[in-house]
């Protein structure tokens, strides 16, 4: 590499796409989140894809591209492997472009080889990024269907899991989420006007009603569909919310679905407890290490590290931005592992220029 371009790093996830654009200098220059259901096919990214070169004012050959991903278990696709496939390719349409696969970087046609080492290695970047910049920690970073907890000791990731299903068999993986996650999947049953009642197995609602009423998901984080297709006011969030009784907003007060809320947020931290006291209680963690936030979800973790007895500590204050920017090193704490590839991707293209490894893969 000759004159160091701007790097856009790209998270491609299931339901979102997320891109962060360093400068020259390896500071964040703007985040970008836009909706990319890609279970409703390929050319949702396709989609997404453009719609961010044109909010940033690029094209393709303005920039480096570093790619990391999680949509490739969509159930647009037949398999995971089919899933990195079609992601790459629409991914490499111009420029120069590198998929991050944990220890190396490869490019297009060593991806589609190599399929199961991108796969859902998003969070592997984080917690990589981040062991650099501190030595003990365990890094929460909770998105809109899913929340990472994964450890960091002595200045490195000492995760048991390594892919999506043993991750989620050890608890550094868990599918809840702020925004996406049915209801029905945070409790069976919930306190409502003192008495203890099921909730229905409908998708009738989902977490981001529960935020909407306490006031806590931002709307430009509120990107996914609702249940029921209708609007994403506070009244609607009730109405959804009573559904899941089996009852109208009108049935109760306002105060009354709003308790419901809290209990139900109560639920999904609850999860979230259950699973860090389990990754911590192999203690490899020291006892007074904080948590780490990040994510849309980001502020639950405070809650959660009040219950566990530790600090707590914002990515945001790792992240390097243009001119100190506090929104932008906010954004970008929203979105870390396009953040956290931009910053592995800096740092090896600072080294060495773009060309085959050895063992098949490729450095920027």
């Amino acid at each position: 590499m000759t004159d160091r371009l701007p790097i856009l790093a790209w998270d491609v996830g299931g339901a979102h796409l997320k891109a962060v654009l360093l400068n020259e200098a390896g500071e964040v220059q703007a985040v970008v989140q836009l909706p990319c259901p890609l279970w409703r096919g390929i050319q949702q990214l396709q989609s997404a894809r453009a719609g961010v070169l044109n909010q940033l004012q690029l094209q393709d050959h303005d920039v480096q591209h570093a790619v990391t991903m999680t949509g490739e278990l969509a159930d647009a696709f037949a398999d995971r492997a089919s899933g990195v496939a079609a992601i790459v390719t629409e991914m490499q349409r111009g420029g120069q472009v590198c998929f991050y696969a944990g220890e190396q970087w490869l490019q297009a046609g060593q991806a589609v080889a190599q399929p199961l080492q991108l796969a859902s290695a998003n969070w592997n970047a984080s917690a990589t990024w981040l062991a650099a910049q501190v030595d003990q920690a365990l890094l929460v970073d909770i998105g809109s269907t899913t929340s990472d907890l994964i450890p960091l000791a002595g200045g490195r990731v000492v995760c048991r899991g390594h892919d999506d299903a043993s991750r989620l068999q050890c608890s550094e993986l868990v599918y809840s989420g702020v925004v996406r996650t049915p209801l029905m999947a945070l409790a069976q049953r919930v306190p409502f006007a003192g008495e203890w009642t099921t909730l229905a197995a409908e998708h009738f609602a989902t977490s981001a009603d529960i935020y909407r009423l306490l006031g806590q998901l931002a709307a430009e984080d509120d990107q996914a569909d609702t249940a029921d297709g209708r609007s994403k006011s506070v009244a609607h969030s009730r109405q959804r919310l009573a559904r899941m009784l089996g009852q109208d907003d009108a049935d109760a007060s306002p105060a009354a679905w709003l308790q419901l809320a809290q209990a139900l947020r109560q639920a999904q931290l609850d999860q979230l407890i259950q699973a860090a006291l389990r990754v911590l209680s192999r203690l490899e963690v020291a006892p007074e290490a904080p948590l780490i936030s990040a994510g849309v979800g980001r502020f639950l973790v405070p809650a959660l590290a009040a219950a566990l007895g530790r600090p707590c500590h914002d990515a945001a204050e790792y992240i390097v931005a243009q001119a100190g920017d506090p929104a932008l090193r906010l954004a970008a704490s929203k979105a870390l592992p396009a953040y956290a590839v931009a910053q592995l991707y800096f740092s090896q293209a600072g080294q060495t220029r773009l060309g085959s490894t050895a063992d098949g893969g490729s450095q920027p």
